[in-house]
């Protein structure tokens, strides 16, 4: 696994490269994830079997991005779902990949299905992990709340960092050292030992406005390729809680689509891609990704 930079439309984006075969499997990150959270994943079994492309989105991680909030009439300028989509699209391009097959999670998981309505030539199928119509309503922003209250915070130092994650409720008895590593991934220490996380807590507002403004039952309508919507099961906060997409809403979205397909895996919205919950979650992505090479032959 390499990283680099490349210069999209003027604003610098950096994704990690991992070798491997066809076909190319772009991984888009959550909301304010960035693109080491996909290293259990790719790790359990989908490289070198297949070249996978992990990417900060925009005002993430180690990628540029516009100032958020210079427009008050347009609170998702500079973080629309169209500029996320245009940045994925010179990526394929910078990369010489005419065709890719997108997983997304959360957030990322609502741009592969945009890319997949607005894109169709260059994506043959997408894999959405625990993202639907449910995660794109006004009621979101509450649920976000307390993530986004986190994201500018300075914390002393990475133990007291790494204290106050793993005490996160949807965390908590329930950590891999997969999440150690990721997290690592995500903070800079500064010299005195202080540590601030690697995004831009107003990219990721604007963002979520972006999400918010669009008709997402009209975009999964005119998805005419085969799409796996891969749904976490355990409870997103202490036992006996709700999964962040519980099962009835994330059936609506696969019963809308033309060619949708529905899998169950074990672990939360986090967890999900961690650990052993990885292994069955990459194995069912190997397997989808297979059969988009076999079509192309």
């Amino acid at each position: 696994m390499t990283g680099h930079f490349v210069e999209l439309g003027g604003i610098r984006i950096h994704y990690l490269d991992h070798p491997g075969g066809e076909p190319a499997l772009v991984l888009l990150p959550g909301l304010s994830a960035t693109a080491p959270i996909f290293e259990d994943l790719t790790g359990a079994g989908l490289t070198p079997r297949f070249r996978a492309v992990a990417v900060d989105l925009r005002g993430r991680g180690q990628s540029d991005g516009p100032p958020a909030g210079f427009d008050p009439a347009s609170p998702a300028a500079g973080y629309t779902m169209a500029e996320h989509a245009a940045d994925v699209v010179r990526l394929l391009d910078a990369l010489g990949l005419r065709r890719a097959v997108l997983v997304g999670h959360s957030f990322g998981g609502m741009l592969a299905f945009y890319l997949a309505a607005h894109h169709p030539q260059r994506i043959p199928r997408i894999v959405v992990l625990d993202a639907a119509f449910a995660v794109a309503t006004p009621a979101t922003r509450d649920l976000l709340r307390p993530m986004l209250a986190r994201l500018g915070v300075e914390v002393p130092s990475w133990d007291a960092y790494l204290e106050a994650v793993r005490q996160l409720p949807y965390l908590q008895d329930r950590w891999e050292p997969g999440l150690e590593r990721y997290f690592r991934s995500y903070v800079r220490i500064g010299p005195d030992g202080k540590v601030r996380q690697l995004v831009q807590p107003e990219a990721i507002l604007a963002a979520m406005e972006g999400i918010l403004v669009e008709d997402w039952e009209k975009i999964v309508a005119a998805i005419r390729q085969p799409v796996l919507l891969i749904n976490a099961m355990d409870p997103y906060g202490p036992a006996g809680s709700e999964p962040f997409l519980p099962q009835e809403q994330a059936m609506a979205t696969v019963e809308a689509l033309e060619y949708g397909s529905y899998l169950a895996v074990a672990g939360n919205h986090i967890t999900m891609i961690f650990g052993d919950n990885a292994r069955a979650v990459a194995a069912a992505i190997g397997a989808f990704a297979s059969t988009a090479a076999a079509s192309e032959r």
